[in-house]
C-alpha cells in the first residue's frame, strides 16, 4: 500500500526536515530520536487526494476541505494561501509539493496511461509549472512501476531518462556519495524527487531507504513522502519497521480513517 510507505516516510523524515544534526549518525540513529517529528503538509495533501479519488468527489474542494482542518502542518507560504483563501487557481510552482501528494494515484490506477493523466492533474491544481507537473508524474509512475513488478534498474532508466545528468543538478545518476557533499536543501521537485528516488535505489529495503534520506541536508519528510510510497511496494512492506504501530501513534482519528480506507 504505497500510501502507507509516504505518510510513514513523512513521519519518519519529520524529526530532521529542520534540526538534522551536522554529525547524523544516519547508520545506526534510532529511526525516532528525541526529536519532535510528526505528520505534515505532505501526509494530509497524500490523504487529501486518496479521499477525492476513493469517493469520486472534486479534487480541488477536497483538498481544501481537508487542509483547511490542518492549518498549521506545514504549508509553504503560497499553498497555505491556495488553501485557505478564496482563489484556488494555480500559480505555476514547481515545488515538491505536487509530488509529495501523488503517492495513492500510483497505487490506485492499473491503466498507465490513467494513473498519469490524474498525476498531472493532481499537480495542475496548484503546481501547473512543467517541473511541478513531471514531479507528480515521475512519482505516481515509478509507484505504478514498483507495484507491477518492474525492477529497480528500470525504476532507474525510467528517471534518468527523466531527469537526464547534463541537466538536473541532482539526477539519479549521482550517487549518494556523490550528493552528499554538495547538496543543499532544496524545495523544488527537480532538486527532490531524482535524488529521493536515488535514496529509494541505493537501499536494501525500508529501513534502509530511509537512513539514505537521514544522510542528507534535504527536505527530509517530503523526500520520505515522495519515494516512501516506491520503497514500500518494491520490497513487499516495511520489514522490521512497525509501521501500523507508528502510523496509529502520530496519525488522527480522521488521518487515520482515510488511511484505511
Amino acid at each position: 500500500m504505497a500510501v502507507k510507505g509516504a505518510v510513514l516516510g513523512d513521519i519518519l523524515g519529520s524529526q530532521y526536515e529542520f534540526d538534522r544534526p551536522k554529525n547524523l549518525d544516519w547508520k545506526n540513529v534510532p529511526l525516532i530520536s528525541d526529536f519532535p517529528l510528526g505528520f505534515t503538509d505532505d501526509t494530509v495533501m497524500t490523504l487529501a487526494i486518496k479521499k477525492a479519488i476513493v469517493e469520486g468527489a472534486d479534487l480541488v474542494e477536497t483538498m481544501v476541505e481537508i487542509g483547511r482542518k490542518y492549518p498549521y502542518c506545514g504549508y509553504g507560504g503560497r499553498f497555505f494561501g491556495w488553501i485557505n483563501e478564496d482563489d484556488h487557481s494555480p500559480y505555476n510552482s514547481w515545488g515538491n509539493g505536487s509530488a509529495m501528494r501523488t503517492s495513492f494515484i500510483g497505487e490506485h490506477y492499473d491503466d498507465y496511461e490513467e494513473m498519469q493523466r490524474m498525476a498531472e492533474k493532481a499537480a495542475a491544481v496548484s503546481h501547473n509549472h512543467p517541473e511541478g507537473i513531471k514531479g507528480a508524474v515521475v512519482t505516481s509512475t515509478c509507484i505504478w512501476m514498483a507495484r507491477h513488478g518492474k525492477s529497480k534498474q528500470e525504476i532507474y532508466d525510467y528517471v534518468l531518462e527523466q531527469y537526464p545528468k547534463e541537466e538536473y543538478e541532482y539526477s539519479i545518476a549521482y550517487s549518494l556519495d556523490e550528493i552528499r557533499p554538495r547538496y543543499k536543501w532544496n524545495e523544488s521537485c527537480q532538486g527532490s524527487v531524482p535524488a529521493a528516488m536515488r535514496c529509494f535505489y541505493e537501499s536494501t529495503d525500508y529501513e534502509s531507504f530511509m537512513r539514505n534520506i537521514f544522510s542528507l541536508e534535504c527536505d527530509s519528510d517530503t523526500f520520505g513522502a515522495i519515494a516512501g510510497g516506491v520503497a514500500e511496494e518494491f520490497y513487499g512492506g516495511f520489514g522490521n519497521v512497525d509501521a501500523e504501530g507508528i502510523l496509529k501513534k502520530y496519525l488522527d482519528e480522521e488521518l487515520l480513517r482515510i488511511l484505511n480506507y
